[in-house]
């Protein structure tokens, strides 16, 4: 009897949502539903499926509560990327990406452990540029 193969499992796609594109600056731009809380497993996820109008980002700024320790920069995509935490002036529930000539974008980080049935409409007013409770 021959072996069923299974097929390879899926890749996975960062849960990402983005505002139409405007020239009129937002607060924020989106937002993203990472699994966990390890940036060094979500941020190239998150960074693989932005547009390329947003450029290459090399610095991505994060609430220090919302993540586990990571060190201060990262290979993404053949590049450096930054880490920087902050504690006070960031909104925990926030990430800011930054590219050099091209600007920067913040978006709503939905945690984790949200349920499906919370963080799609969440994503979807973020997205839509409306006013949203925090998660």
């Amino acid at each position: 009897m021959a072996a069923v193969r299974q097929p390879p499992p899926s890749p996975l796609v960062a849960r990402l949502r983005l505002a139409p594109h405007s020239l009129v600056p937002r607060r924020i731009d989106g937002a993203w539903w990472p699994r966990t809380r390890d940036l060094l497993s979500e941020i190239p996820l998150l960074i693989g499926a932005l547009p390329s109008g947003w450029g290459q980002i090399t610095g991505v700024t994060v609430h220090t509560a919302m993540w586990s320790a990571s060190p201060g920069r990262m290979l993404v995509a053949n590049h450096v990327v930054r880490l920087r935490r902050e504690s006070g002036s960031r909104d925990r529930h926030t990430i800011c990406l930054l590219s050099p000539d091209h600007g920067r974008w913040d978006l709503l980080v939905v945690p984790p452990e949200v349920a499906a049935a919370d963080a799609v409409p969440l994503m979807a007013a973020a997205a839509a540029g409306s006013r949203w409770p925090h998660p």
